[in-house]
């Protein structure tokens, strides 16, 4: 893998570090269907410097594999400049409807007439590019042909990743971690993988990552004496691991509280040992946990914030600041209505006061609660 420029500057997504790998191991336990990585990259004294809450740009790489099939099922040779080309700045696990109607174009017979078809149904196309990459599509036109210089304009450019840091900087200097999934699966019959996440999983100690930090607007710390409520399921956890270790560094006296979620407990609580050792410390006053397939019903985080609702709704009355990271789509949705019942149930208001008062006090005009969600 080539190395990357460093001219002294500031760092940023048009001028990334050249950083090293420096650790990269599976946090889950066996048994597990999950595969989460600690990921460390070693920054050293010349990289760039983040704070708590900061996320950290990595720009992934398509592995050689993917890039080597693309090219023979083209029927190109191999050159080094087309290979670097492809491996640095093309998305090879997506397509791109350009892509699509480019190879419907060139193709013949049953399968031109099929890729034309589709591409002219809007809802079918949007079916077909779902879980396709470009090696599903050549599959389906055998003997297509593109010249070198047609493929950059075919195909969406690699775009880097932001990672929730997991770490504070001084816990260990010159280094960053990130928790990372693995996202696999299998479509159309091949083994598949995410750009980033499985660039990350596989790389060697010592490889060279080029990396940024991205700093957080809002994610900040609470002042040293201000509690603060964590929720953070499965990889939504790093900014708190994080977000912990600068407490402890600096003595920090405000109390905390971490509500973590995963599927069990024996094979995926990320990073237990430590939160259970901050916890018998004294750290971490509080640690709730929410492990949805170790019963019958499944327990999320937010069935355990409502479990010890009068508990929360005590802290956050006392001024804690309540902090979400994870998935968007639902999880984090599923939190805020809990709470706002929380809220309702514990200080006699309606749910639409509540609610009004999570919007307007909590968030609005005391900016204690803060989301970093994705």
């Amino acid at each position: 893998m080539a190395e990357f420029p460093t001219p002294e500057k500031t760092f940023g997504r048009q001028n990334p570090f050249a950083a090293r790998l420096r650790e990269n191991r599976r946090l889950n336990r066996q048994g597990s269907g999950k595969d989460t990585r600690h990921i460390v990259i070693e920054l050293g004294s010349a990289g760039p410097t983040y704070t708590c809450g900061d996320a950290l740009g990595v720009f992934p790489r398509n592995p050689e594999a993917l890039v080597h099939e693309f090219i023979e099922t083209l029927g190109l040779p191999h050159d080094a400049a087309l290979n670097e080309t492809l491996a640095s700045s093309a998305v090879l696990n997506r397509v791109r409807k350009k892509f699509v109607r480019a190879v419907a174009e060139k193709a013949s017979g049953r399968a031109r007439d099929r890729l034309q078809d589709i591409c002219a149904d809007d809802k079918a196309f949007d079916q077909y590019i779902f879980d396709r990459d470009v090696i599903d599509v050549l599959r389906d036109a055998p003997g297509v042909h593109f010249e070198p210089g047609e493929i950059p304009g075919l195909l969406n450019t690699i775009a880097p990743r932001l990672y929730s840091i997991a770490s504070s900087p001084d816990h260990r200097p010159g280094e960053a971690h990130l928790t990372v999934a693995l996202v696999q699966y299998t479509s159309h019959g091949r083994q598949k993988q995410g750009l980033a996440s499985g660039y990350l999983a596989h790389l060697a100690d010592q490889s060279p990552v080029a990396v940024y930090v991205q700093p957080t607007r809002h994610f900040h710390l609470p002042p040293s004496g201000r509690d603060m409520i964590m929720v953070g399921p499965g990889t939504g956890v790093a900014p708190f691991r994080a977000f912990l270790q600068h407490r402890a560094i600096h003595g920090h006296s405000g109390r905390n509280w971490l509500v973590f979620g995963d599927q069990h407990e024996k094979s995926d609580f990320l990073y237990g040992e430590e939160f259970l050792a901050a916890q018998k410390s004294g750290l971490l006053q509080k640690l709730s946990t929410a492990f949805s397939r170790d019963q019958a019903e499944k327990i999320y985080v937010q069935h355990r914030m409502e479990e010890e609702g009068a508990e929360l709704w005590r802290w956050l009355n006392e001024g804690a600041f309540f902090y979400v990271c994870g998935d968007a789509k639902r999880m984090a949705k599923d939190v805020h209505e809990s709470l706002v019942k929380i809220v309702a149930r514990h200080c006699g208001k309606t749910l639409e006061q509540a609610d009004e008062w999570v919007a307007e006090t909590l968030m609005k005009n005391e900016n204690r609660y803060l989301k970093d969600v994705y």
